[in-house]
């Protein structure tokens, strides 16, 4: 089976009840710990942004909110996995196994969390769609775009909630150095690469599993490397 047939369907379920399904997963998230440093950022930009998707849909409208709603729940799913005793993802990895560390900034944590959402994720999510709606990937450029300004507006929601005060972080210091290496914009437009190149592979499930592999393990390396251990 290829990954495009293993992306779950979540859009068939209401992006309502995947938003409960995240609410439910936070109250699980101790205090202190990294996931729950993405995830109690994440909720309320995914919330506000289902607001801005409800009645009245247009057809772009109606695709980003199927988009979020797999989006979603991918991440979910990489909680669930690691909950019950399951290897997620690669690229979710690294913030498992570093979510306690003492020396990762809660910022550091956040930004290996839309890392892995964003260059993993988010192409499955558009894989998945088209397969459910039997569209070509134009077609979900409309959708696509929406999705992208919630993702920055999430970023700037981490970023200013989550940036340490200007008297604390300077040019020279070593988040400010690990922080500018990382670009959203970037991230975006190499998930709708990654999503076309397995678009374009759907017929050839052997290559299409091997590039998804080496997708997950290339977005597992680079959120490995956001939550580097940083001296105080």
């Amino acid at each position: 089976m290829t990954a495009v047939e293993r992306t779950p369907a979540h859009g068939a379920a209401s992006l309502d009840l995947v938003l409960q399904r995240m609410r439910t997963a936070g109250t699980r998230l101790p205090p202190g710990d990294g996931v729950a440093a993405f995830h109690h950022v994440y909720l309320p930009a995914a919330e506000e942004w289902a607001a801005r998707l409800g009645p009245g849909r247009s057809a772009d409208r109606a695709l980003a909110a199927e988009l979020l709603a797999r989006l979603t729940g991918r991440y979910l799913d990489a909680v669930d996995a690691e909950r019950a005793g399951r290897r997620p993802p690669a690229c979710w990895r690294p913030l498992f196994q570093l979510r306690r560390h003492p020396s990762v900034h809660v910022l550091q944590f956040a930004l290996s969390g839309i890392n892995a959402h964003t260059g993993h994720d988010l192409p499955l999510a558009l894989a998945g769609t088209c397969r459910a709606r039997r569209l070509e990937p134009e077609a979900l450029e409309g959708g696509f775009d929406l999705v992208g300004e919630l993702l920055t507006g999430l970023e700037e929601r981490i970023r200013e909630d989550l940036m340490p005060g200007p008297d604390l972080l300077d040019v020279a210091d070593p988040l400010t150095h690990l922080l500018g290496s990382w670009s959203l914009e970037m991230a975006r437009a190499g998930a709708w690469a990654a999503f076309r190149a397995l678009w374009g592979l759907r017929e050839l499930p052997g290559l299409a599993e091997e590039f998804t592999e080496r997708l997950d393990g290339t977005l597992g390396l680079a959120g490995r490397c956001l939550l580097t251990p940083l001296p105080d």
